[in-house]
């Protein structure tokens, strides 16, 4: 765990130097408040990322392993596709409940009800919302299908961001 803390204070080094830059460029003053904030929304970011590693390396043991058996053949890949949202989502929900969206002393919250919010949530802008702007910068756009799933984040990371921290993972005061 002390590798983790020594990795945690470097990250952390490193973005409240940029922060702190940026905010300093701009003229504004860059407080406690603030900067717990975008250590939050970093430490998504990174669990963001292990996620989609997880979720690629689920999806390809999932659809080798079909292929290796020789099951559903013609839809491996949506079976594929299917283990690898639901495993990984769960994978996500289990890093942001312990490291991102951790509960302060006096409140509570029912994990049940997070993980079935995590994974509508995930739902809405994995599916949904990617798609609908996959939509806009290919075909309205004319951007490139290699670089409208990049510009996506830009969009779907910080939404995904605000309804796991004010609706997901909502802490409720303990009675």
């Amino acid at each position: 765990m002390k590798s983790t803390n020594i990795a945690w204070n470097i990250i952390e080094g490193i973005a409240a130097f940029v922060f702190k830059s940026c905010f300093k460029i701009v003229g504004r003053d860059y407080t406690d408040e603030i900067h717990a904030a975008l250590m939050q929304f970093v430490k998504f970011g990174i669990v963001g990322v292990s996620n989609t590693v997880i979720s690629y390396l689920l999806y390809t043991f999932s659809l080798l392993l079909m292929r290796a058996v020789g099951v559903f053949e013609r839809i491996d890949y949506l079976i594929a596709t299917v283990i690898a949202f639901v495993l990984s989502v769960l994978w996500s929900f289990y890093w942001n409940n312990k490291m991102v969206f951790v509960m302060e002393e006096g409140q509570s919250r029912n994990l049940w009800k997070a993980l079935i919010k995590t994974y509508i949530s995930y739902s809405f802008t994995g599916l949904f919302l990617n798609s609908v702007l996959m939509v806009l910068w290919v075909q309205i756009f004319h951007i490139s299908e290699f670089i409208a799933p990049i510009i996506n984040l830009l969009v779907s990371v910080p939404v995904n961001f605000i309804i796991n921290k004010f609706w997901a993972f909502k802490s409720e005061e303990a009675n």
